[in-house]
């Protein structure tokens, strides 16, 4: 019976450490997801289309269709990266450290060179291509207006129906959003940081993030766009990679989750 015993108090107390050090993994790569994410994509492409696309359409409608691209691409990124654990632990963690190095040197020369009113320049090319979107659109209906009036009453109700639950809008949102962000910094570093931390605690971390950063454009609107400095954001967000970068050196690559 003491033998017994005696076997089962250490299965319990690894089992304890095991969780203890998941929801550590967890917390940390939470984290390290929603800070990455916030510097990155303050003052970002798909921060200035959220911005202008909820000053001249429904918002609701807009951040729904800007969220579920950016939560699609997120757990693509989270799914690129952890693909990579095939690979040993201590190769992925250095190799994503030296590019968390990279970004962040990348990062703080921008930010250094850019000009005051760097955020302005992007903020009107995002202008010209949602306006571009808009004459498209306003040609598509004009096409299809006709037909719609000829063919009665009758065929109008379905139509509104299927709009109602994909409009025009969701799906521009969605389009913009999705391509924007595709090949963009922060979906590089999530892939990186899904390589090397929890991947549900990423997942999260990556989607809160977007979340906060997306509804702020929604609800500020021009006056976030233009009152927000994309050069101090960029350099520190080059800090922020370089911390993390520098806290390799500290940490084992086995203390992971």
């Amino acid at each position: 019976l003491q033998k017994g015993s005696s076997t089962v108090a250490p299965v319990h107390i690894v089992s304890e450490e095991s969780a203890d050090k998941t929801n550590l993994g967890f917390i940390h790569a939470f984290v390290a997801a929603i800070s990455v994410i916030i510097v990155s994509e303050l003052g970002d492409k798909t921060f200035f289309i959220a911005a202008i696309m909820a000053m001249r359409y429904n918002r609701l409608t807009v951040l729904a269709g800007a969220m579920l691209a950016l939560g699609l691409m997120t757990c693509l990124s989270v799914l690129f990266g952890y693909a990579t654990t095939v690979i040993p632990r201590v190769y992925t963690y250095y190799v994503s450290t030296a590019l968390f190095a990279i970004f962040g040197v990348r990062m703080l020369r921008e930010g250094l060179k850019m000009s005051p009113d760097e955020g302005q320049e992007e903020l009107e090319e995002v202008q010209a291509e949602i306006k571009k979107k808009d004459e498209e659109l306003q040609r598509t209906k004009m096409l299809n207006g006709p037909g719609d009036v000829e063919s009665g009453p009758g065929t109008t109700i379905p139509q509104k129906k299927w709009l109602h639950f994909i409009s025009p809008i969701f799906v521009q949102a969605f389009t913009l959003t999705f391509l924007a962000e595709w090949g963009d910094r922060s979906q590089l570093t999530t892939i990186v940081l899904a390589a090397r931390e929890d991947p549900y605690g990423v997942a999260v971390g990556g989607t809160v993030g977007h979340c906060l950063c997306t509804g702020l454009a929604v609800i500020g609107g021009r006056m976030i766009a233009q009152k927000i400095s994309v050069r101090t954001v960029t350099i520190i967000g080059g800090i922020v990679f370089l911390a993390f970068a520098f806290s390799a050196l500290f940490i084992s690559p086995d203390s992971g989750f």
